[in-house]
């Protein structure tokens, strides 16, 4: 995060380039939400999954997916870790549907 301060204390003459500092900011916020989203949702999937949930576990991991993509479709992480991150919690919700 410091370093994102301390990029914004240079000044750009340049109209297109202050237009462009004035983008970056916008979507550093977005990019953010995105990921802090991400980590939520792999969070959530991983209580369930602790909790023996079954049924939570499935729809949250279901929802997962579409977080999990929507960010590797925008960038923000490459597009194996998003297969990653998928498959292994995959792999743990169907631990837990064959263990119950």
């Amino acid at each position: 995060m410091a370093t994102s301060s301390r990029a914004k204390k240079k000044t750009v003459r340049i109209a297109s380039g202050r237009k462009r500092a004035r983008q970056d900011v916008k979507l550093n916020a977005a990019n953010t939400a995105l990921r802090s989203r991400f980590r939520t949702v792999i969070k959530n999937v991983q209580k369930a999954v602790a909790a023996g949930d079954k049924a939570k576990a499935t729809e949250l991991f279901q929802t997962a997916q579409g977080v999990i993509d929507k960010i590797a479709d925008k960038g923000i992480f490459h597009k194996n870790k998003a297969a990653r991150h998928k498959s292994r919690l995959a792999a743990k919700v169907k631990a837990l549907a064959t263990a119950a």
